[in-house]
């Protein structure tokens, strides 16, 4: 099995902009502002940084240097065009991290767009709808039998070669595709819905993509998620799901120098998130029942949750790559689909482990 890790930073920063590049009617041709957050993802060399286990601290730090650059700024007086892209290849270039292979602007919790090393622009936008369901193939007794209804949310992820454009796919052009579908699914009955007899989220994950492609031949994933902690992705050809927890749990890093705060004993709400891959059951719908996940996986979390993490048998040491990998491997012996773990110690600042096909980066 192939094992790669990432690293991940945040950081967020206040700024107002003026998009001139947009349309003269467009709203963000006037001067505005956004909660803007940074993110980043490198695979690092061996080695980088002070000591083992301080890669996302120094990530962090060197992530906020750049962006302490932004804060409170008029974009426009560091760039003469502060598009999300235009801010991403700027702190790309500021940023002195060996493989950096994705920094990413999130100019709200609900857009923005991930550049990678190729100037390859991931332009992501979230919708939601309110709508009722029930899964009419569940076993007797089954919760998800019963009619019930979620607050659904739909991101649409788009690739697009930007070529250094200042502008690739602008999130109105996102808008204006999703506006008949949020018609056609908001407050409605799911299963009356010709295709979404059996509305899993996978099955709702593809049934969008068969129907969004051919409008937007960019779309590379639809995300859905059922509820705020689990839901599925597809690509037109491979379903994932993933389902997120959070751990509570006292650690210290066991290669910290001893006077570096981290060598001392602390804490985190650590998010957990499990990436699953698996062929679609075409009776059920799903790729793996959410419930059999939270279930197999329980044992692993009572171990975790609410426990020091220095004293779990077989963990080298408890920075977020160590531990990301320990969960991986240990959660595979039960649920061998378990192909990534995404391990945030803070907002958006931790570990990948994969040991699979990468997938997509949900927002944070």
């Amino acid at each position: 099995m192939s094992l790669s890790t990432l690293h991940t930073a945040s950081s967020g920063f206040e700024a107002a902009r003026q998009v001139g590049v947009l349309p003269d009617a467009h709203r963000a041709r006037r001067l505005h502002g956004h909660s803007f957050m940074a993110r980043v993802r490198a695979d690092l060399p061996a080695n980088w940084g002070p000591y083992p286990g301080a890669e996302v601290k120094t990530l962090t730090e060197q992530l906020q240097a750049c962006t302490a650059q932004l804060d409170y700024r008029l974009l426009n007086d560091v760039l003469p065009l502060p598009t999300d892209e235009n801010l991403a290849r700027w702190l790309r270039d500021q940023l002195q991290v060996p493989g950096l292979e994705q920094i990413g602007i999130q100019s709200t919790a609900d857009q923005g767009v991930d550049l990678d090393r190729h100037d390859q622009a991931h332009v992501w936008r979230r919708y939601r709808f309110e709508s009722a369901h029930k899964l009419p193939n569940v076993p007797m007794g089954h919760k998800c039998g019963r009619l019930h209804g979620h607050g659904f949310e739909v991101i649409l992820h788009a690739n697009q070669d930007a070529g250094g454009r200042d502008l690739s796919i602008d999130y109105d052009h996102l808008d204006a595709i999703w506006a008949p579908f949020h018609y056609q699914l908001h407050h409605k009955f799911l299963n009356a819905i010709e295709g979404l007899e059996n509305p899993t989220s996978e099955v709702l994950a593809g049934w969008l993509w068969q129907r969004l492609k051919g409008v937007l031949p960019e779309l590379s994933w639809v995300t859905v998620y059922e509820t705020g902690s689990c839901g599925a992705n597809f690509n037109g050809t491979d379903y994932r799901i993933w389902k997120e927890l959070t751990l509570d749990s006292a650690l210290f890093l066991r290669e910290a120098p001893a006077d570096d705060p981290l060598s001392h004993i602390h804490g985190h709400t650590y998010t957990l998130r499990l990436h699953l891959s698996a062929p679609l059951d075409t009776v059920m719908g799903w790729t793996v029942d959410f419930g059999d996940v939270k279930d197999r996986f329980n044992p692993i979390f009572k171990a975790l949750d609410h426990h020091p993490l220095h004293e779990l048998p077989g963990l080298a040491d408890c920075d977020a790559a160590s531990l990301a990998h320990w969960i991986l491997k240990e959660a595979r012996k039960t649920l061998p689909q378990v192909d990534r773990v995404d391990l945030y110690e803070t907002r958006g600042c931790g570990a990948v482990a994969v040991a699979g096909q990468d997938g997509p980066m949900l927002p944070i």
